[in-house]
């Protein structure tokens, strides 16, 4: 794998950070990252997180490790041709996402921006299958992206009732995503 960006988020709200790179080669792309942070349930969280997707930015699998306060979060998810395993357990009614938000961190709202190659004025639904800390599963995360130019894009969230405008890098990292995180000025 070939390192194409880094990025060092602060969390807004609350104490924590979040360190990502992505990596390429010429069959795939990766996000690898380490996030620490006060969990909304007031714990500490220390979790490490891998996903892999293919050229075009289709979420293959992803592992996540680590701890949420006094509890081991050990996570292999995958996509198979059925739908979304989280530990080799299927999990129904999802098989539709073609994305993984790793709700704990910004760096998986790149996959969308990048697989969908929206143009100015465009917009899409993305749903993903949304990775809950607190039920250590998957569930539906209803989204909708439009792209107001290349580095800005209009993010709506309706189960969180979050509508804001993400500043994006030109990788297509979040640089400000409003009252979550913001990308550390290096």
């Amino acid at each position: 794998m070939q390192t194409v960006a880094t990025i060092l988020w602060r969390r807004q709200g609350g104490p924590g950070h979040d360190a990502c790179r992505l990596e390429r080669n010429d069959a795939a792309w990766q996000l690898d990252g380490a996030a620490a942070f006060r969990h909304e349930s007031g714990r500490i969280a220390q979790l490490h997180y891998r996903l892999r997707c293919d050229k075009h930015f289709h979420t293959q699998w992803a592992t996540v490790r680590g701890w949420l306060g006094g509890t081991a979060i050990d996570l292999s998810i995958a996509r198979t041709p059925k739908g979304w395993t989280v530990n080799d357990a299927p999990v129904p009614d999802l098989a539709h996402c073609a994305d993984l938000d790793l709700g704990f961190t910004p760096a998986t709202n790149l996959l969308p921006v990048r697989r969908m190659h929206l143009q100015p004025g465009e917009e899409a639904e993305a749903p993903a299958a949304w990775l809950d800390l607190s039920e250590d599963g998957l569930g539906l995360l209803e989204q909708r992206y439009a792209c107001i130019d290349a580095t800005r894009y209009r993010y709506a969230s309706p189960r969180f009732g979050y509508d804001a405008e993400l500043a994006l890098s030109e990788e297509g990292f979040v640089l400000e995503y409003p009252q979550l995180w913001s990308a550390e000025k290096l």
